[in-house]
């Protein structure tokens, strides 16, 4: 049985030396598969997590088909699918004149055992892995721990961090996982260089009831709305619409948060007689990042850590997972004997997955919702027409959409 601990050993300061382990720092989707792959091959892994008990916010929702395969092979695709909603469509539609295209991933049949986008919120995956994580004999997690820098040796790495009451602890492993998000400690420390923009806009994120499946005609689960004024984008989950929605960075958070306005912002979207009913709302800066380094020795980062990209595509969590398998697949062998240095193909091969696949179509989505010019906008839409009524196209759009054909590409890089 694995050990989970929440309050930290009695003393000023404790050194944990169970060396021969992988430590992982950051336990969200990515460090958690990690974690999860590590366990398959037999390698024991230390999590170490700053929250009190893992996040259940309504973040990332959308979970791509090579994703679920991967989640399958560590027995963690089932559950979700059970809690989740089966999408096997998607639309780019037009804010004033409806559906521009829909595309249709039952066309990846013979490419994946999951033809679909899965909409599931993320906190459902961590919940699964979680469970496998505490069950698993080779297996620690621990809460409330905030890592404060990182350090390694010729043969060894060393976390130190506080508990809630002041007690630091260190925590010494054979290699470490930097998997802790877009403010990630294990990066900083590294020094490595964070290069990018921050995208003008803030995206506000609200939930709500309301059925707009049943009030927008032809309305797909997962629908990118293009407007020159203001674009938006509607995801369906099993219980809630998510409705994403730019805001001026000018506003202050009391403005974009206020219910008032809110309300206002949902009426624009789609009048109502009833008062929408917000159940969780959220408001934050987008970045376009990605970082020089991804390994340093035996450090290494995945998922947010390394590289930040705006939502418009679902890619994050989703290449962050890809991250975590890549990573590990690699690491397996370095465990067992082989040279460290083959640990630099995984920064070659996932570098070039966030640059020029999930950057790429995250910011060519972004610039179709939000282009202005109306010849312009008329040339994307026609693109995309073209696009869904030719099989071969329409196959090939979402075999690059739904990142399967970046995971095959990256076997070409050496």
């Amino acid at each position: 049985m694995g050990e989970l601990r929440n309050d930290p050993p009695e003393g000023e300061g404790i050194m944990s030396d169970n060396k021969d382990r992988v430590l992982i720092v950051g336990a969200g989707p990515v460090g958690l598969v990690a974690a999860a792959s590590l366990l398959s091959e037999g390698i024991p892994v230390t999590l170490l997590e700053a929250t009190a008990d893992l996040a259940a916010d309504l973040r990332a929702s959308t979970f791509h088909p090579p994703t679920l395969d991967i989640l399958e092979r560590l027995g963690l695709a089932d559950k979700l699918i059970e809690q989740g909603l089966i999408c096997p469509y998607w639309q780019f539609r037009d804010r004033k004149k409806g559906v521009v295209a829909t595309f249709d991933l039952g066309l990846l049949k013979d490419e994946t055992a999951h033809p679909y986008r899965l909409q599931c919120e993320q906190w459902k995956l961590t919940e699964s892995a979680r469970e496998l994580v505490d069950n698993h004999a080779d297996g620690t997690l621990i809460t409330n721990f905030t890592a404060e820098s990182v350090s390694q040796d010729d043969n060894s790495v060393s976390v130190v961090g506080m508990h809630p009451d002041g007690v630091h602890e260190e925590f010494r492993g054979r290699f470490l996982i930097g998997a802790d998000g877009a403010k990630s400690v294990v990066r900083k420390t590294l020094g490595t260089n964070f290069e990018g923009m921050t995208i003008p806009e803030i995206f506000l994120s609200l939930s709500t009831h309301f059925r707009y499946d049943e009030a927008i005609p032809d309305l797909a689960n997962i629908a990118y709305v293009s407007d020159p004024e203001e674009w938006l984008v509607l995801l369906r989950t099993p219980s809630l619409w998510r409705v994403l929605l730019p805001t001026s960075a000018a506003d202050t958070e009391e403005t974009i948060m206020d219910p008032a306005n809110v309300e206002a912002r949902l009426q624009a979207v789609l009048p109502s007689q009833e008062p929408y009913k917000v159940v969780h709302k959220t408001a934050y800066r987008v970045h376009e990042r990605v970082s020089d380094r991804y390994v340093q020795g035996r450090i290494f980062l995945a998922g947010d850590a390394a590289h930040l990209n705006n939502p418009l595509g679902g890619m994050g969590m989703n290449g962050g997972i890809h991250d975590a398998v890549n990573l590990v697949s690699k690491l397996a062998r370095v465990w067992h004997g082989a040279p460290l240095d083959q640990m630099g193909r995984y920064e070659r091969q996932r570098r070039k997955v966030a640059i020029e696949t999930v950057q790429a179509q995250a910011l060519r989505n972004r610039k179709i919702l939000n282009e202005t010019d109306p010849q312009k906008r008329q040339a994307f839409y026609d693109d995309l027409r073209a696009t869904a009524d030719d099989p071969v196209r329409h196959k090939e759009y979402v075999m690059r959409s739904s990142m399967i054909q970046s995971l095959r590409e990256l076997e070409t890089v050496e």
